[in-house]
C-alpha cells in the first residue's frame, strides 16, 4: 500500500492537472456526496487519522489515542465510527479479555489519503506567500 510520504509534488501536480471540474449536468447524488464528503473529511480528526493509518498501517484504538494529541476518546471512537461506515476503515475486533480492536485504511481510505496529500503539499509550497498574506493583512488593522 503507498504511503503518502511515497508521492512526490511532482506526482500529486500531475495528478491535479488531470482532474477534470464536474460538468453542470452532474448527478444531484454526485454533488450531495462530494459536499457531505467534504464536510466530514476536512475535519482535523479525520484527516489526522488518515494521515496516522496511512503511515503506521493496521493500529490498535488505543494507540491511535495516544497518537493524536488532543482527540477525546468520545471524538476518536466517533470519527472512527463514521470512517468505517463510509468504507474509509475497517475495524476488526478480537474476542480477547480486555477486548482487542484494529482499525487499518481500506484501499478507499489509502486513496482518500492519498488525495489529502495534495493539501499538505500546497501547504509547504504557499506557506512563505500566506505568512506574508497574514502579516500585511494585520499590519492593516487598527489595533
Amino acid at each position: 500500500m503507498a504511503r503518502i510520504s511515497d508521492f512526490s509534488s511532482e506526482q500529486i501536480a500531475e495528478a491535479a492537472a488531470h482532474l477534470d471540474r464536474p460538468s453542470p449536468e452532474t448527478d444531484p447524488k454526485v454533488d450531495a456526496l462530494v459536499n457531505e464528503l467534504i464536510g466530514r473529511v476536512a475535519d482535523k480528526w479525520t484527516m489526522l487519522m488518515l494521515e496516522l493509518l496511512q503511515e503506521n498501517g493496521v493500529m490498535r484504538f488505543s494507540e491511535i489515542g495516544r497518537k493524536i494529541d488532543g482527540i477525546s476518546q468520545k471524538m476518536l471512537t466517533q470519527t472512527l465510527r463514521v470512517m468505517e461506515r463510509d468504507g474509509l476503515v475497517t475495524r476488526t475486533v478480537y474476542p480477547v479479555v480486555p477486548p482487542r480492536v484494529e482499525y487499518a485504511l481500506t484501499p478507499l481510505g489509502a486513496s482518500l489519503s492519498a488525495a489529502f496529500c495534495g493539501v499538505w503539499v500546497w501547504a509547504e509550497r504557499y506557506l512563505n506567500d500566506i505568512e506574508a498574506a497574514r502579516a500585511a493583512f494585520d499590519a492593516r488593522r487598527p489595533g
